[in-house]
């Protein structure tokens, strides 16, 4: 009897210590048992949400063990709420367009664009249509003009690759949005483009060439009723854009250390080559904030910029 009195008096006395320890969160302690609050990581909604959530759950789990902070993916409803969020500072690492980079870059003071993939210097736009449409493929920009009448489809109405350098082209072709049939749509993402103009809701779509050859070798766009009908010209699009303010929670070098670890994915690593196939890339690369000055300026002529 004594024995069970002492045995539960040792199981009162251990009750309060199994009562105080730390719950699974977002949050990691420090050696000085501080907490450290999660980096957090975001990206233009511009492909398929399954896709987006298989990517960037698993650049999150590489990202952490690199950085040793927690590192957590916050999905968003759309282009705009990205910049939002990256604004108020709910996201601190976000993977924008050419465009939405801009943007955020311009709401908060030293935010630096940081990497890019190896794709991205030299990023593409491709025009598709459905084949009922009659539309033979365009060699000249000045033949744009032939999709005068037709239906038209971007993708986001914030898309660089969807939206803002198709129309630039369009434009510079001496064509206007009023020249098309209705009202010009937005898809919303690059697959919808595909999928709307597939179906023969409209014509001719804009969207993201990596978003097309990857859907084309996966067999997922029937070819026999929607083709490419032309590729414009070459200007920077996706990369990374980074919030100053991370310095303040894991230090001056936090931006260098993220950096680097985006740099250091390797082809050759069979776990990294899988985040490196998600995104359509070989390799990330440096970038810098003025390799998006043209897109700024095209940006400010279309009336996305103020």
């Amino acid at each position: 009897m004594n024995k069970k009195i002492l045995l539960g008096f040792i199981l009162v006395l251990l009750l309060p210590v199994t009562a105080c320890a730390p719950s699974s969160d977002s949050t990691s302690s420090s050696g000085n048992g501080a907490k450290v609050q999660s980096f957090t990581t975001g990206a233009i909604p511009d492909q398929d949400p399954e896709k987006l959530q298989r990517l960037y759950g698993k650049l999150a789990a590489y990202l952490e063990a690199e950085l040793k902070v927690p590192v957590e993916y916050k999905p968003v409803i759309d282009y705009a709420a990205a910049v939002t969020a990256f604004r108020v500072g709910d996201l601190d690492l976000v993977w924008f367009g050419g465009l939405t980079g801009v943007q955020a870059r311009l709401q908060v003071e030293e935010a630096e664009a940081i990497a890019q993939r190896d794709i991205d210097a030299e990023f593409h736009t491709v025009f598709i249509a459905n084949k009922s449409s009659g539309i033979k493929p365009i060699k000249n920009i000045k033949d744009l003009k032939v999709l005068k009448g037709h239906t038209l489809t971007f993708g986001s109405e914030s898309s660089t690759s969807g939206r803002l350098m198709p129309q630039y082209f369009l434009q510079q072709a001496g064509v206007t949005l009023d020249d098309f049939q209705g009202e010009v749509g937005f898809s919303k993402s690059h697959d919808a483009t595909i999928q709307l103009v597939e179906a023969g809701s409209y014509k001719v779509g804009a969207l993201n060439e990596q978003v097309w050859k990857s859907r084309v070798a996966a067999g997922n766009v029937d070819l026999k009723k929607v083709e490419l009908i032309w590729r414009t010209p070459a200007y920077y699009d996706y990369h990374w854009v980074i919030n100053p303010k991370v310095k303040e929670r894991y230090g001056d070098d936090f931006v260098e250390r993220v950096q680097a670890a985006l740099l250091k994915l390797d082809p050759n690593v069979p776990e990294q080559k899988e985040i490196l196939d998600l995104f359509g890339a070989t390799k990330f690369i440096s970038t810098k904030n003025d390799n998006y000055s043209e897109i700024e300026a095209i940006g400010r002529k279309i009336g996305k910029i103020k």
